[in-house]
């Protein structure tokens, strides 16, 4: 769902990057803390920023514009919290706009709100809540994965819909347009990298169950529950 360079109005692309300044500047101090409690910790990052860049770099065409892909943003939401993955998200996204030409820098910012602050945030509350009713480790982390996706997707929506409202129907009616072109593409995806995310949580917690058990995952209940 990375918005393309220089789609956006100048005051939307400025909106979103303000935003998303302040997200990224709390997102420091989370990982800041996290890490100079927990040095271990710093290789555990690293493979979900790797995961993150190497899933979201894998776009498909979808609309003029912007594109489809996978986000990765669910798995590091899920190990260090929603905030982490705002700054995770300006990286791989600054690397790729600078890169790949994958996004663009003018849009930056809205493509961090999307994908590395609500797309997390709805991620790590589906985490919690399902965990709390008790559903199989297997099946939070495939249901946190796929929304996280899902939510990023809606956000890049309705960011595109605000931007160009339908000459007719207004925001709505350029809502439901831009979540029906994106849909075709992006529930498939999502399922996918749930599915995907589960296999890769399932490897780091047999190499890396020490790290795990440090950030407060509970590793006699979760391989009984896996």
């Amino acid at each position: 769902m990375h918005i393309m360079e220089g789609f956006l109005p100048v005051a939307h692309a400025a909106a979103w990057g303000a935003v998303s300044t302040v997200c990224v500047g709390f997102g420091l101090r989370s990982i800041a803390n996290s890490i100079k409690t927990k040095p271990e910790l710093k290789m555990l990052l690293g493979v979900s920023t790797a995961f993150t860049f190497i899933l979201s770099a894998l776009k498909l065409p979808s609309l003029t514009g912007s594109c489809s892909h996978p986000t990765g943003t669910g798995l590091g939401a899920i190990l260090f919290g929603p905030l982490a993955m705002a700054p995770v998200a300006a990286i791989v996204l600054l690397f790729q706009a600078v890169l790949l030409a994958h996004g663009g820098l003018t849009t930056l910012g809205a493509n961090i709100f999307s994908m590395g602050v609500v797309g997390p945030l709805a991620g790590y509350g589906i985490y919690r809540l399902t965990r709390i009713i008790g559903l199989s480790t297997s099946l939070t982390i495939f249901l946190a994965a796929s929304l996280a996706d899902l939510a990023t997707y809606i956000t890049t929506a309705t960011q595109l819909a605000l931007a160009f409202p339908d000459p007719a129907g207004g925001f709505a009616a350029s809502l439901i347009k831009f979540l029906g072109i994106f849909a075709v593409t992006q529930i498939p995806l999502a399922i996918s990298e749930g599915l995907l995310t589960v296999l890769i949580y399932s490897f780091i917690q047999k190499h890396s169950s020490d790290e795990l058990t440090s950030l407060g995952f509970n590793m006699n209940a979760e391989e009984e529950r896996i």
